[in-house]
């Protein structure tokens, strides 16, 4: 079966995930986080990508980019993970591939799915049970987010900067998101849409992406499809 046409469009966030090959570690070291970050940074401005939120696990690797072009994630993901790819083989003196084949991804919608999204990136270490808080984890844009900590890596999307007039004022409100947890259909919404490269957003959002992209961006029903009826004598048969 043919794989699914990435669904990306400019200037709409894309929620991005990246898997170790057979979920195999992908980092063990800081310095190996470290240089994934840097390297980040450098080829999202060379790609024409902004990246507003991340967060890097042992073996995988959670992304929000918006881009000026469609191709620019692909841009990205392809030299950021050959330059990665060829250190972490050669510092651990390995061979062969580190990461699945694709990427997977959706297009997210901003003005309500957002913020929702960077959150499911941002918990993603308090859901593995490794830290209680997201602050306590260092390779995430919690800090920065939420805390205002430096990060030049992290672009604030206008939706972001829509929480509050003054900088201490947009974190304090985005660190409120993070007193409840996310619903748990929230959770399963956002996971399917990214393994299976949907539009994450509303019925309508997810129409206007169809209609743009002249293709379905919405899982299909399961089940065998519906076997039509034959045709009478006289109807043609298209």
């Amino acid at each position: 079966m043919p794989r699914r046409p990435r669904v990306v469009l400019p200037h709409v966030p894309l929620h991005l995930i990246q898997r170790g090959n057979n979920r195999q570690i992908c980092f063990v070291a800081d310095e190996d986080y470290r240089f994934y970050l840097d390297w980040l940074k450098e080829y999202a401005s060379k790609s024409g990508c902004r990246i507003h939120a991340y967060v890097l696990m042992t073996n995988h690797v959670h992304l929000l980019v918006s881009a000026d072009r469609g191709e620019s994630p692909g841009a990205l993901m392809k030299a950021l993970g050959q330059r990665y790819v060829q250190y972490f083989n050669r510092t651990y003196r390995r061979s062969g591939t580190l990461w699945e084949g694709r990427y997977r991804s959706c297009l997210t919608q901003a003005e309500d799915y957002l913020l929702a999204c960077q959150r499911y990136i941002e918990l993603n270490p308090v859901r593995a049970g490794m830290v209680a808080h997201p602050a306590d984890y260092r390779w995430s844009s919690y800090r920065a987010n939420a805390q205002g900590e430096a990060d030049a890596l992290v672009t604030p999307h206008e939706i972001f900067l829509a929480l509050g007039s003054t900088a201490e004022h947009r974190q304090a409100s985005y660190r409120d998101l993070f007193r409840s947890e996310l619903e748990p259909g929230l959770v399963e919404q956002i996971r399917q849409a990214s393994n299976g490269n949907f539009a994450l957003g509303s019925p309508r959002f997810a129409e206007e992406i169809a209609a743009l992209l002249g293709r379905r961006v919405t899982p299909g029903k399961s089940g065998r499809p519906r076997k039509l009826p034959e045709p009478e004598s006289g109807d043609l048969i298209m």
